[in-house]
């Protein structure tokens, strides 16, 4: 077993990793946008889960509104960026399967 805590303190951190899976916090602040249409993961596929906050996820071009508690698998190869629009940080944790 391993086991982490997570605080939320940087914009990207790596914080737990095997040969399978990779596991990284990311804090969007008030009015930033990460990411984008030059944005990809050739042989990963992303999963994000917004722990708290809101904001907007792009992926091919499609706005999606997300929320805390929202779940989102982004696809390998698909295009993506997020902006957080709101007024307090947007805390997500992303899953990258295999590690990217």
């Amino acid at each position: 077993m391993e086991r982490t805590r997570l605080d939320f303190d940087r914009y990207f951190e790596v914080v737990m990793e095997t040969e399978e899976a990779q596991v990284a916090e990311m804090t969007v602040g008030p009015g930033e946008h990460v990411g984008g249409p030059d944005n990809y993961h050739a042989d990963s596929d992303q999963w994000l889960f917004v722990v708290s906050g809101t904001g907007v996820v792009t992926v091919d071009g499609e706005e999606e509104r997300v929320e805390t508690g929202d779940l989102l698998r982004i696809d390998s190869g698909e295009r993506h960026g997020i902006e957080n629009g709101g007024e307090a940080p947007l805390q997500t944790l992303n899953l990258y399967t295999p590690p990217r």
